[in-house]
């Protein structure tokens, strides 16, 4: 618990140098681009429009889901799950692609990560400013329940952090690992929610404990929950089991990913 201790310090202690770092990122992503920091919401939306094309008229023939229309239901989970997959294979990559920089300043290496996740934050609000436009559009105002949003927004982070302080450290260490992650997110998209309702899919009673299994995946938590707020459609402390195992995940991950970390990042240097 040292390590996880230490690490979490960084963070707070840093807070400031993370900031600076992330919005540099930002401007030095896309400086040589004509239409810049745009490009940080209009690659998402034209993906969206993709999915909605493919999964919302095409699969899903236009149909509604858990009442709502597909469009407005699919922008909730899609949307969590980019800022989701770019931070995790950002942050896996952050300590392998700036090491050099961190060898030469006197700051964290354990701040990349997190780093990573707050240079996505520019994406993420203009992605959900579109959301909270598509639903007044159709009529879905907030509720008490949209408090929750909070709630899983933190959760979200913690375990994202958890995650890629793992990941980043892993990637150093084994850098096959980081192509792995690719494509294990690859089949996670689909066991997530994002774009479909395996509930549905799977709705007969010989395959219950396959949905079980696949609401016990964190990603499908934090999406499962964003839904549940924004739609109205129920509180965290109603699902007990997932949300303790949940957390049980982060946990784990963070110890595991702490502990790793503060043993070989002497040593980063020499493994790159």
């Amino acid at each position: 618990m040292n390590d996880v201790k230490t690490i979490i310090l960084e963070q707070i202690n840093n807070f400031g140098i993370i900031r600076r770092i992330s919005k540099y990122e930002e401007k030095a992503t896309y400086q040589s681009h004509y239409l810049g920091l745009i490009w940080q919401f209009l690659n998402p939306a034209i993906q969206i429009g993709i999915y909605y094309l493919v999964f919302g008229l095409g699969v899903n023939q236009g149909r509604k889901a858990d009442g709502v229309p597909y469009i407005v239901w699919m922008l909730i989970g899609i949307i969590a799950w980019f800022f989701i997959n770019s931070s995790i294979l950002g942050g896996s990559n952050s300590i392998y692609r700036q090491v050099g920089m961190v060898s030469k300043m006197k700051f964290p290496v354990s701040i990349l990560p997190l780093v990573n996740i707050t240079s996505n934050f520019v994406s993420y609000r203009a992605m959900m400013i579109l959301l909270m436009g598509t639903m007044f559009g159709f009529g879905i105002y907030p509720t008490v329940y949209w408090l929750q949003y909070i709630y899983y927004f933190i959760c979200m982070i913690a375990f994202l952090f958890a995650f890629g302080v793992l990941n980043s450290t892993i990637t150093v260490l084994v850098r096959d690992y980081h192509i792995m992650l690719q494509s294990i997110l690859r089949l996670l998209f689909y066991i997530s929610g994002p774009i479909w309702n395996f509930k549905t899919m799977f709705s007969g009673t010989s395959h219950r404990w396959f949905i079980r299994l696949l609401e016990l995946n964190p990603i499908y938590y934090i999406i499962d929950g964003f839904r549940d707020s924004f739609l109205s459609k129920g509180w965290f402390w109603e699902k007990g089991t997932q949300t303790i195992f949940f957390w049980l995940v982060v946990m784990f991950l963070l110890i595991v990913g702490s502990h790793i970390h503060m043993k070989f990042r002497a040593r980063f240097v020499d493994f790159i």
